[in-house]
């Protein structure tokens, strides 16, 4: 009676890492590219992101005057070969301004969007996997922070913070973003759960994190990357319309902070559209590529989307 599970259980332990494991994941990865590489929206997203990203990143170095918001110029001048994007009416350069802009809004929208995308994770993983007492705590916490009007919470903060800037603002938008995603994830994750490589990681003594991140976690891995650009593109937007009514980084500059100066000194009114048409047409354009790659991915990682 005993030495019975031996034979029986032995060779499952054995072959199920080597025999089956490999093979699938190969091929999932090269249907996967295989239709990345041909899905327009998907191509057409990420290189509009990854361009702007360039801009952001080697713009500030190209140019002669490392602080933005210097006074260069003629005032009011309209775009021209010395100021591609013309001056403000402070004589400020607006393509200077916009390099450094682009590069502020990238690094608040990942870290919003890095930090709400860990605590979304560590919540909904734990909560859908352990279940019971441990996901009825999370889930309580998760529905408190939902329900907190976050917008309103930012604005206190900000308000009442001597010094802003853009990772303290990151910060705080990601740490009260994440609750959508962590509900998400959770029902995710009760859903793998109880899946045949689960249990046979439960039953080799995997302890939960182990199994979290080594067996549940990596069948999302696509999941969890279209949630994160979601996050990314939320963050921005955030941060935008907390620069855009005056409660963004006491420093330096964003893309937020043009249109509010823009606005604050009557550009519109002056006919002085390259002074809010870049900013807004930045911020317009990381969203909504955002949003046209993100849709493109859900066509290439759901079968039942793809086009032939």
């Amino acid at each position: 009676m005993s030495t019975r599970p031996e034979p029986a259980t032995a060779p499952v332990a054995a072959t199920a890492p080597v025999a089956t494991a490999p093979a699938p994941a190969a091929g999932p990865t090269r249907e996967t590219l295989h239709y990345a590489v041909r899905n327009p929206k998907l191509i057409i997203g990420f290189t509009v992101v990854a361009l702007l990203l360039a801009v952001g990143l080697v713009g500030p170095a190209l140019l002669d005057n490392a602080n933005p918001n210097e006074y260069v110029g003629p005032q009011s001048a309209p775009p021209d070969g010395t100021y591609w994007l013309g001056t403000t009416t402070f004589g400020q350069d607006v393509y200077a301004q916009f390099v450094h802009g682009l590069r502020a809004t990238f690094l608040v929208g990942v870290i919003g969007g890095a930090i709400a995308a860990v605590i979304a994770m560590l919540v909904g993983f734990l909560a859908g996997y352990r279940g019971g007492a441990v996901d009825e705590i999370l889930n309580m916490f998760t529905n408190v922070v939902l329900v907190i009007p976050a917008l309103a919470v930012l604005l206190i903060i900000n308000a009442y913070l001597g010094v802003r800037s853009v990772t303290v603002q990151g910060i705080f938008i990601g740490l009260t973003s994440w609750p959508w995603a962590a509900r998400a994830i959770r029902a995710q994750t009760f859903s793998l759960r109880t899946r045949e490589f689960v249990d046979l990681a439960r039953l080799s003594g995997s302890g939960t994190w182990r199994i979290v991140f080594r067996e549940i976690a990596p069948n999302m891995s696509s999941y969890l990357f279209m949630m994160f650009i979601l996050l990314f593109g939320g963050s921005i937007l955030v941060a935008s319309s907390l620069d855009f009514i005056g409660l963004g980084p006491t420093e330096g500059v964003s893309l937020g902070l043009m249109l509010q100066s823009a606005q604050q000194w009557s550009a519109l009114q002056l006919g002085m559209w390259w002074w809010f048409v870049p900013p807004g047409a930045g911020i317009t354009a990381i969203v909504g590529a955002l949003y046209v790659a993100n849709v493109g991915l859900d066509e290439v990682f759901n079968p039942k989307l793809r086009e032939s």
